[in-house]
């Protein structure tokens, strides 16, 4: 009697295990986790069951475009390339699935096809999922292995995929190779595959399936290709650290629930978000202490951790206006403006290739209980506060207001730049004292035509500024960095803003710094007039000028 019930008992196991492992992909992958790593034992996480969420999602159709960013070591390889084809084919009953796998080198895409194989062709498999499909004697390799209903997998890498083949699914593993991440020429080249072989080989153009797993390691890296041309992916990004301005919420498809009220079934969308809540907490603490982290932050240095491993590629020589420079404006209502600046670097074209337009607004103010007269010019033509109380000046402090860039024709541009200085125009307007133009190549006729709709109205005022003025690019943001390091320079929570302060934070290694130019531009002009002058120099320059206004000049210097 118990030799049946122990039976049963292993046959009820046995059923569990195999429900188990076939209605999720984190199951599969700590059942069959002991034919690849015997000696290391399987350490759960969320952001391990994160990513296996993410390609569920695809295998339920719900997502066709998959770009995940997590750090080194959350076995990305292992369940992308590894147990997701496997469970596919045997649990999911889907074995003539194709995967075409690629990498910046072969061999870690041949790696991981053995791996998948011997997963594959294992008893803990076998015994579940043999009688689904037989793994083909004829196409039995480390490159490409496969299957008696017509399914394979093929291993390759950038440099390699032709041609030819055609898959359900193309696996896009670690595309970027750290060590040749500042070669321009290499990122153009695999930017070059990305973009226009990749779409190119999968079977069914709407039903087939793209997946990027990979650190962050540039700006332009495949990654940033896919981002900054808002190419349609679902974006997994997992740093180390949890990052409160890049909480990550992603949708993971439909979901159907009953309306509590009407008792109806309605359809919402399925969500995920990163668990954590504080600022700092780790993603893995089970396999990644704190202490680990901070050997490794300490070892790997400032930007490989944060590319590698914070999924915030800032490059070797970037950083010369930090992120953590800028100041939060976190209330809901802004200050009394004395002076509003608009900045603008025109391009007027709509070709991707090329550079777009950009503006940014800034608006100067003092703390409210300051005792201030208005701004009065100077005789060079600059606004000088003359103070009441010379111990009562605050410090100047700088907002960046609004920000856009767009690849727009001639009228376009114009009418955009009316919309955004002119109050009223526009969704986002504001009333400009001043618009900057970077006065090259286009900056010419834009500034003149703006001058010719606007003369007369009294609306603001149009200046060209020669950059080179100030030497080249370089030279004109490190012209400008104390204003940030000083703390006087203030930004709102929005996107816009988050797109101004990340393109400072990498220049000038970016592959665009054109919110950087009207940045650097808008700044240097408001130092120049004596609006972002600090405290200190305020009262250098009114004791200077009260000596030289006190001088006795009733004698002549000479005698006449």
């Amino acid at each position: 009697m118990n030799t049946i019930v122990l039976k049963a008992a292993a046959a009820i196991a046995k059923i569990k295990e195999r429900e188990r492992a076939e209605e999720s992909l984190i199951g599969f992958a700590e059942y069959v986790w002991p034919v690849v790593e015997p000696a290391i034992p399987f350490i759960k996480g969320w952001a391990i069951e994160a990513i296996a969420d993410h390609l569920q999602a695809v295998t339920f159709g719900h997502i066709k475009r998959l770009l995940i960013n997590v750090p080194p070591g959350f076995t990305k390889s292992l369940m992308t390339d590894v147990f997701w084809p496997a469970w596919e084919w045997g649990p999911r009953n889907m074995p003539s699935m194709r995967y075409v796998c690629a990498s910046y080198s072969n061999h870690l895409t041949e790696r991981d096809n053995m791996r998948c194989r011997n997963i594959v062709i294992s008893d803990r498999y076998q015994k579940l999922w043999g009688n689904r499909f037989k793994v083909s004697n004829e196409q039995f390799t480390k490159i490409k292995f496969a299957n008696d209903k017509t399914g394979w997998k093929l291993a390759t890498s950038v440099s390699g995929i032709g041609v030819g083949e055609r898959g359900d699914r193309f696996i896009i593993d670690d595309a970027n190779n750290t060590m040749e991440m500042e070669s321009e020429q290499v990122r153009h080249t695999t930017n070059m595959w990305f973009t226009e072989v990749v779409p190119d080989r999968l079977n069914n153009p709407q039903k087939s399936a793209i997946v990027i797993i990979q650190q962050r390691l540039h700006e332009d890296d495949v990654s940033g290709v896919a981002l900054s041309r808002d190419m349609g992916y679902t974006h997994l990004m997992i740093p180390m650290r949890h990052d409160l301005t890049r909480h990550c919420v992603t949708v993971l498809g439909m979901e159907e629930i009953v309306n509590e009220e009407t008792g109806e079934v309605e359809e919402r969308e399925k969500l995920w978000e990163d668990p954590r809540t504080e600022e700092g907490e780790l993603a893995w603490p089970e396999r990644f202490t704190e202490e680990v982290c901070i050997n490794m932050e300490r070892d790997k240095g400032p930007y490989a951790w944060s590319g590698q491993y914070q999924q915030f590629p800032v490059p070797r020589g970037g950083a010369i206006i930090k992120e953590d420079y800028w100041q939060l404006w976190n209330r809901d209502v802004l200050p009394n403006f004395e002076f509003i600046v608009a900045s603008l670097d025109p391009a007027f074209t709509e070709k991707d290739e090329n550079d777009p337009s950009a503006m940014t607004v800034w608006g100067i103010w003092r703390d409210e209980d300051e005792q201030l007269v208005e701004p009065t010019p100077d005789p060079l033509g600059r606004h000088k506060l003359f103070l009441k109380n010379m111990e009562m000046v605050a410090n100047p402090k700088i907002m960046l207001l609004y920000a856009w860039d767009e690849r727009l024709q001639f009228t376009d541009l114009l009418q955009k730049v009316l919309d955004t200085c002119i109050p009223g125009s526009g969704r986002a307007s504001f009333p400009v004292d001043k618009l900057l133009i970077e006065a090259k190549g286009s900056g010419q006729s834009v500034g003149q035509e703006l001058y010719r709709l606007i003369r007369g109205t009294g609306k603001f005022g149009v200046d060209l500024i020669d950059p080179k003025k100030y030497g080249d690019k370089w030279t004109r943001v490190n012209s400008i960095e104390h204003l940030f390091r000083d703390g006087m320079i203030y930004a709102p929570d929005r996107s816009w803003a988050d797109k101004v302060i990340r393109q400072c934070a990498i220049f000038p290694k970016g592959s665009h710094d054109d919110l950087v130019d009207t940045t650097s531009q808008a700044l240097r002009w408001m130092r120049d007039m004596g609006f972002a002058l600090r405290k200190q120099e305020y009262e250098m320059e009114s004791k200077q000028e009260m000596s030289y206004d006190n001088r006795n000049l009733s004698n002549p210097l000479y005698p006449v």
